[in-house]
């Protein structure tokens, strides 16, 4: 009880933190809202937001966990995920493109991480949804580690069609690379076994998916 209660509380602060944040951000007024994400991420990881945006996702993923009881430490890192994409969207409105792009990226591969461990929970709604991050990041190519992970998040939650769009964009950056064509194949061979509907639900038909399935496996 006394875990949970420290978690409660924990979110209900950060909570009225990211509203000043927000109201900032509204009311254009870059220099408190740096202050603002400054005092949090100082609060959460030990380091500014300059700072944050050095470190690798490993690293940043170690602050959190350093000194925080294991039932907290997936809160904390949604919570990181959540001040990463407002530091990236204040530094993008400061023309600050750089290292609000790095932002916008760790705070994404934080938050797939999250929810790719299969774990039963109920996600604040202060959390940004995955597609919040891709539509800040439009615009330039992701890296091909980024597609990866996001294709994988995309068919664990019946978005086929978002996932194939995914693995069309590892191929072209490596069109020749047999591990890959693998890769995609079983992608395919895995969707098979849905059902019709929840193909169709996906956006990827069976006649689609068996058309590509045939593609990869000519190609390998």
């Amino acid at each position: 009880m006394i875990r949970r209660d420290y978690i409660v509380r924990m979110i209900e602060e950060f909570f009225q933190a990211l509203s000043q944040i927000q109201a900032y951000k509204q009311g254009q007024l870059w220099q408190e809202a740096d202050a603002a994400l400054d005092e949090q991420f100082q609060k959460l990881i030990g380091a500014d937001a300059e700072a944050a945006t050095r470190l690798s996702d490993t690293e940043l993923l170690a602050l959190v966990i350093k000194g925080t009881p294991t039932l907290a430490v997936r809160d904390k890192t949604m919570i990181l995920s959540t001040l990463l994409k407002e530091a990236g969207d204040v530094a993008v409105a400061q023309d600050r493109l750089e290292p609000g792009r790095s932002c916008y990226l760790k705070g994404l591969h934080l938050l797939l991480d999250t929810l790719g461990r299969g774990e039963d929970f109920e996600r604040p709604d202060f959390v940004p949804k995955v597609e919040l991050f891709v539509q800040a990041l439009a615009g330039e190519a992701l890296p091909l580690a980024t597609q990866a992970r996001l294709m994988e998040h995309y068919e664990r939650t019946a978005q086929f069609a978002k996932a194939e769009d995914a693995l069309f964009t590892l191929l072209e950056a490596e069109p020749k690379n047999v591990d890959l064509l693998r890769f995609g194949i079983a992608f395919y061979e895995r969707l098979e076994s849905q059902t019709d509907a929840r193909l169709e639900a996906g956006n990827l038909p069976r006649a689609e998916l068996k058309a590509a399935l045939a593609d990869l496996r000519e190609r390998c």
